[in-house]
């Protein structure tokens, strides 16, 4: 049992099927996304240092009404989940990895913990209060997050919105873990040594515990449900529900759906991850239509450029 605990923990810290691309594929994907293609307009990329961490900005060649940040998943980063900025052809989009860990494991460097949304919701929080400083409005900033971007934008979420400055645009999310606890939980009831299912509890909770001290973060601070009680929040959502989720519980997907004054949800009886391949051109459908709904054509624009960083 203590074999598979330190197994697990070891996994929540530092995916081990995680390994970043080389920069020279990484920058042929966004010259590929800056060029545009299957009618995407394309657009320009910059980077910016923003406290240590790597923002990559998106700029459309027409204005846009808003930007959509991209958060990444779990063993993912920058590189992986840029191609969402497909599905938002109208608007300007920004990417980051959390704690710069592509950096760190390309230079040979001790790449920062994954603490499950603990730390990354803060990077979040950052990168929102910096595109604010750039002079677009939050109001103008939508976030995208699946898996554990799901996690982290809705941590983020509820740390934005309790400074009392209003909304967001919004949230699309899909597969959210409840917690590094529970995400430990189920890694151990995988399809594989059955056996250990039955320790599933205890060793979920022990990982857990061994991975915030490996982390430096507190698990308790990367459970959604604890973080969002009591909160109704005022950002729109469209959550994808895949109803046979094993990662992700769709009960608690349920009850995080209903903590937003206004929100939709499309459930899919799939599974963690597999919306868009079930539901095909319509999963883009639901998105733009959200897209369309908080970003109005006859609501007016933002500024046709970011303000200059200062």
């Amino acid at each position: 049992m203590a074999w598979k605990t330190r197994a697990v923990a070891c996994e929540l810290v530092d995916p081990p099927f995680y390994r970043p691309q080389p920069l020279a594929r990484v920058e042929a994907t966004y010259r590929e996304l800056a060029e545009g293609r299957d009618g995407d307009p394309g657009g320009t990329w910059r980077s910016e240092e923003v406290d240590g961490l790597q923002l990559w900005r998106f700029t459309r060649p027409t204005p846009s009404p808003g930007v959509v940040l991209l958060l990444h998943g779990f063993g993912d980063d920058r590189w992986g989940t840029s191609p969402a900025l497909k599905w938002f052809p109208r608007l300007d989009a920004a990417i980051f990895t959390y704690r710069r860990r592509d950096d760190a494991l390309r230079r040979g460097r001790p790449a920062p913990a994954v603490t499950f949304g603990a730390m990354e919701s803060r990077d979040v929080v950052r990168m929102v209060h910096h595109l604010e400083a750039s002079g677009i409005e939050r109001r103008r900033i939508l976030l995208l997050g699946r898996s554990l971007g799901a996690s982290v934008g809705l941590l983020a979420l509820a740390d934005l919105e309790r400074e009392g400055r209003g909304p967001l645009a919004g949230l699309i999310w899909e597969g959210a873990p409840a917690s590094s606890r529970s995400f430990a939980e189920r890694l151990v009831r995988g399809p594989e040594d059955r056996w250990w299912h039955v320790l599933a509890p205890p060793i979920g909770a022990a990982a857990a515990f061994a991975a915030g001290r490996m982390g430096g973060y507190a698990p308790a601070d990367t459970d959604l449900l604890r973080r969002t009680d009591g909160m109704r929040l005022a950002t729109p959502s469209l959550c994808f529900l895949a109803t046979q989720d094993r990662l992700a519980p769709p009960e608690v997907q349920r009850y995080l759906s209903a903590r937003f004054q206004h929100s939709h949800v499309v459930e899919v009886p799939t599974w963690h991850l597999h919306c868009a391949e079930i539901l095909g051109p319509a999963y883009t459908t639901a998105i733009r239509s959200a897209v369309d709904e908080w970003f109005p054509l006859d609501a007016g624009r933002g500024p046709e450029r970011p303000l200059p960083v200062r």
